[in-house]
């Protein structure tokens, strides 16, 4: 397999298990940064994993092929078991997510979730979308619930 097609599979399309005490990890570690060393930094963090780790969405944003991103969410949410649809129309693409997995998890296994939990999601898809035709708009909304929208900028 040729290295680009072997990085993005397993960027991307991992299926090995991964824990979700994971989340719970990242919901402790959002709080120390943003403690230490403000939420300007955690949200330029979160722009930069949008840019860095995940550039092969981006650069499909970038070349007008918003059907990775689709792909992208029903593996990850598929994989963790997450009550959510995704609505593909004609000038819009809307991930509804009823049930978050990993927020739930977190409400289980921490003292708190994060009030800057879902950042993470609103923060890295901008970055994503950054400089393409195309913006996403997060709205938390409820505890672990969010509507995720894609559309061409006006």
């Amino acid at each position: 397999m040729p290295r680009q097609q072997l990085e993005k599979s397993l960027r991307y399309q991992e299926d090995g298990n991964v824990h979700l005490d994971f989340h719970g990890a990242v919901n402790t570690t959002i709080d120390f940064i943003v403690e230490r060393y403000g939420i300007e930094v955690l949200h330029e963090i979160f722009a930069k994993v949008g840019k860095d780790v995940y550039r092969d969405l981006r650069q499909h944003m970038l070349d007008g092929d918003p059907d990775e991103m689709v792909r992208h969410w029903r593996h990850f949410f598929d994989r963790e078991n997450a009550d959510y649809d995704i609505a593909v129309g004609e000038d819009e693409i809307v991930l509804t997510v009823r049930r978050c997995t990993a927020y739930h998890h977190v409400a289980k296994i921490a003292p708190a979730v994060s009030p800057y939990f879902c950042d993470q999601t609103s923060k890295v898809n901008e970055a994503i979308a950054e400089g393409s035709a195309y913006r996403i708009d997060t709205e938390i909304t409820g505890p672990g619930a969010c509507r995720q929208v894609i559309r061409r900028r006006a």
